[in-house]
């Protein structure tokens, strides 16, 4: 059997899969001579098996944790189990391989008990061994038990209302007085504290293998696309005690801002504290420069310890610390969580000061933080017109409005009825990550900057204001008293995460500007990149944007979107019920005057970027009127019977839209609508080319599953192409035709298409719905539930299915490319922009990828990652 657990001795960074973040730095850092206390870490392999067989503790497990106790023991020369000598107690530490901040368990003062209690306040103090053992019996109650911390925080806060003091004034009786309620509270759960340090030992170490299975932690993965079955590691680490004395303190820091990115020591201590009272948001901590005056050689200490750190790994460092009586100990340090805003300054700056290099640089930022980057702010004239709230720590930027709402419960109950909302609590635990998940901002009226909600928050890039002590929160009322205003349960507040500030009522949001420094990455990335990325856009808004982001060309512009229009739809509903040729002609001719003027815009907005037109698609029906008001109102205006509308409508109704008369079929049984299309696109591409501008236009027709259907269609185009250049007196220019692969059929005979059409474009949306037999509109409804039990870990229509659609797409690029080695071959459906799926459509041999225009820059990124990763 392999080795199941490694002393800090033996590990180093590089085992994060084998023994977790936490347990890798651990390694590391004891290995380059840091003040690291001694310990042991069990693989996430024994995890994993644990939570396959739970007899595997007692069979294979249990023998290696005695041992490595014992050997902990010699190492530190203190006593684990018995009262003779100084006393070894440890802290139980969850670890996975990627950094899930409080969503698993931890249990802190393991090894004590009724007599050796005693024996840590003959050599320490009294409040210290009570605090300390009063803090084990909470946590261990709470992670092997499930009994909530709350009840035990009832019975402390009762005890010093009783005795009119507070629990560090308590007197030895009045300690074990309020020991014997705590376990109480076991024995009316019908549970006990084991008072043998070695079971505690072993009944934590379960727990926090059970943990990697919670709710909150399972949310969380699902949330940063984490595996489920890589399991968690367990550190074992000798204690050392920030609530010893006035000279001990803990904290939590950052080598640099995480908010903002600044090269400057951000974070926060306290004195006389454990490192949960930091997090926990019970006591007001103070900023970490105060230290310097508290603690000099501490402080001075920790400044080099910072700076080996980061030089080490190469990375802002989130480091946590603990000062015992003076001497300062490194707990942990990780790659720090931070905004993105702050993550591209960090990695900017980084390439500047020569610590990594550009490709370093693109390769560290998520795509999913670019996004975070070009959502709205508040519209600052609004915003100076808003009534000010308060003011709290600005824990996490952005901007956004919503319901008031107090319970996690309640955040998921209102936004499932497709409200917005803003979750306000007094501190967030890691029990409410689902409501946070759904809430548009946090705020809290405790905790500080690295506060659960802050740092949970800024991971999610969500807008908080955390600590924001102007609010009286009551969660059992459902109000908030803010001055002498009271907010009730559904009120709407606004919150602006970058200053702190929090508004009455909603305020409009406006898009940021393109950062300098997010134009500066994605410079690099294009360098890089091997897939050119395209918007899909139709609108000339959408078309600004894509092209304000840099887009390559446009690589979808659905026509049947321009048909909406109130003017426009009418001249539609004519054309389909349309009785005779002349009135047939005249609704076409009305809409190719609108048509010339769409396409004219839209190729003089683009300029000489590639544009791909999609004749029209979706079937008829969707442009007539359902309701029985509309109808009759059409009847009227179309001088038509209702009753003749109705049955037309009856009789265009499609059962499923995706296997009926749309797309390529339509213009092969109404070929005048095709007809009039492209006439509009060659008009318009004319009198741009008569200002000077010359645009060479890319026509898809979509929905082809035979070669046929692609030859009659072309034939009866290019034929008309001809007459319009005759008919305009223009020489003819480069033009395309090609055609929408989204059907299997057509991937299958890909090479027969391919020897017609001038371009392929995948629309993996309705390829998706093809293959699976699911319908995009409809897999909400089921969708969740499949993931939930396993059955599929993804939407396949966000990310695309690999081993079935992507390999007909694969299919038909090969066979594609034997008959036309150079078609242009792109990707327009949704997971165009979808980052894990950019690096399969490099690998099958795309040119280009498509995505909505707010997608393109994120796209950027990938795409070039997956070129540097290829290599």
């Amino acid at each position: 059997m392999s080795k199941l657990i490694y002393s800090f001795e033996e590990g180093r960074s590089s085992d994060k899969g084998l023994l977790g973040g936490k347990g890798a730095n651990l390694a590391e850092m004891t290995n380059i001579g840091l003040p690291v206390p001694a310990g042991f870490t069990i693989t996430t392999q024994a995890c994993i098996q644990y939570l396959e067989d739970t007899n595997f503790f007692n069979h294979h497990l249990k023998s290696d944790v005695l041992k490595a106790i014992t050997d902990l023991e010699k190492k530190t020369q203190k006593s684990f189990d018995s009262e003779e000598g100084e006393l070894l107690l440890v802290s139980v530490r969850s670890g996975a391989k990627f950094s899930m901040p409080g969503m698993m368990d931890t249990i802190l003062n393991l090894g004590l008990n009724d007599q050796r209690v005693k024996k840590l306040a003959a050599l320490t103090n009294l409040h210290f061994a009570y605090d300390c053992y009063r803090r084990l019996l909470q946590m261990f109650a709470d992670v092997v038990y499930g009994l909530s911390k709350e009840r035990f925080d009832v019975l402390l806060e009762k005890a010093e209302q009783e005795l009119q003091k507070k629990v560090q004034d308590f007197s030895k009786e009045e300690h074990q007085a309020l020991i014997e309620q705590y376990k109480k509270m076991y024995q009316s759960c019908h549970q006990h504290f084991p008072q043998e340090p070695k079971e505690q030992l072993f009944a934590a170490i379960k727990a926090v293998f059970a943990s990697w299975n919670n709710p909150r932690a399972k949310v969380y993965r699902n949330l940063n696309d984490i595996p489920h079955d890589l399991g968690t590691a367990v550190n074992v680490q000798m204690m050392v005690f920030g609530n010893s004395d006035e000279h001990s303190g803990t904290g939590v820091v950052f080598t640099r801002n995480p908010a903002t990115g600044e090269h400057q020591l951000f974070g926060e201590f306290l004195l006389n504290a454990q490192g949960e009272d930091v997090v926990a948001g019970i006591r007001t901590p103070e900023p970490i420069q105060s230290l310097a005056h508290t603690l000099p050689d501490a402080f001075r200490d920790f400044q080099e310890y910072a700076k080996i750190l980061e030089s080490h790994y190469k990375d802002m460092q989130d480091i946590e610390f603990t000062i015992e009586r003076g001497k300062l100990f490194i707990l942990q340090t990780r790659n720090g969580k931070r905004t993105a805003k702050a993550s591209l300054k960090v990695a900017l700056d980084m390439v500047d000061e020569g610590v990594i290099n550009k490709k370093e640089a693109i390769l560290r930022i998520s795509p999913k933080l670019i996004d975070q980057l070009i959502h709205p702010i508040f519209d600052e004239e609004a915003l100076q017109k808003a009534p000010l709230l308060a003011t709290g720590l600005p824990a996490s930027p952005g901007a956004a409005s919503g319901e008031i709402v107090f319970t996690a419960e309640q955040a998921k109950r209102q936004h499932e009825l497709g409200k917005k909302v803003i979750l306000v609590r007094q501190e967030t635990s890691p029990e409410d990550i689902e409501g946070m998940v759904v809430s548009q901002a946090i705020v809290t009226s405790h905790g500080g900057m690295t506060s659960h909600a802050a740092v949970v928050a800024r991971g999610m890039g969500t807008c908080c204001v955390a600590g924001c002590g102007d609010l009286a929160i009551s969660e059992e009322q459902k109000t908030v008293q803010c001055g002498k205003r009271l907010l009730h349960e559904g009120d709407v507040i606004s919150v602006d995460g970058s200053t702190g500030n929090l508004y009455l009522g909603q305020i409009p949001t406006v898009v940021v500007e393109n950062d300098h420094n997010l134009q500066r990455l994605l410079s690099w990335a294009d360098d890089f990149a091997h897939l050119q990325v395209r918007a899909n856009a139709e609108t000339i808004q959408d078309l600004e944007t894509a092209i304000k982001f840099s887009a390559k060309g446009i690589g979808l512009a659905r026509t049947e979107h321009m048909f909406f229009g109130q003017e426009r739809i009418l001249e539609m509903r004519r054309l389909i019920l349309a009785e005779k040729e002349e009135d047939s002609q005249a609704a076409l001719r009305k809409l190719l005057t609108f048509q010339e003027e769409d396409f004219y815009q839209m190729f003089k907005t683009v300029g000489d970027r590639p544009l791909v037109v999609r004749l029209l698609d979706p079937p008829m029906h969707e442009f007539l009127p359902q309701d029985k008001a509309e109808i009759e109102q059409l009847a009227q205006k179309l001088n038509k019977s209702p009753h003749l509308i109705e049955q037309r409508v009856a009789q265009l109704l499609e059962t499923n839209p995706m296997l009926g008369h749309r797309g390529c079929r339509l213009g092969i049984t109404q070929p005048d609508i095709y007809k009039m299309q492209v006439e509009a696109i060659l008009t318009s591409v004319i009198r741009l080319a008569k200002e000077g501008l010359q645009v060479k236009p890319e026509i898809m027709i979509p929905l082809i599953a035979e070669k046929s259907e692609l030859d009659y269609l072309k034939d009866i185009l290019t034929s008309y192409i001809q007459e319009i250049f005759e008919k305009q007196e223009m020489a003819p220019f480069p033009y395309e035709i090609g055609t929408m692969i989204e059907l299997p059929r057509a991937c299958l005979i890909a090479d027969q298409l391919a020897a017609e059409a001038d371009f392929f474009s995948f629309g993996t949306n309705d390829l998706t719905q093809m293959t699976y037999g699911f319908s995009r509109d409809d897999i909400g409804k089921f969708i969740n539930h499949y993931k939930d039990k396993e059955i599929m870990p993804y939407d396949p229509f966000q990310t695309l299915d690999q081993y079935g659609v992507g390999e007909l797409m694969r299919l038909a690029v090969s066979k594609a490319r034997q008959v036309k080695p150079n078609l242009a071959i792109g990707v327009c459906g949704e997971v165009g922009g979808d980052p894990a799926s950019i690096p399969f459509l490099q690998k099958i041999g795309v040119d280009y990828v498509s995505c909505s225009p707010y997608r393109v820059p994120a796209a950027r990124l990938a795409v070039a990652q997956a070129e540097l990763n290829s290599h």
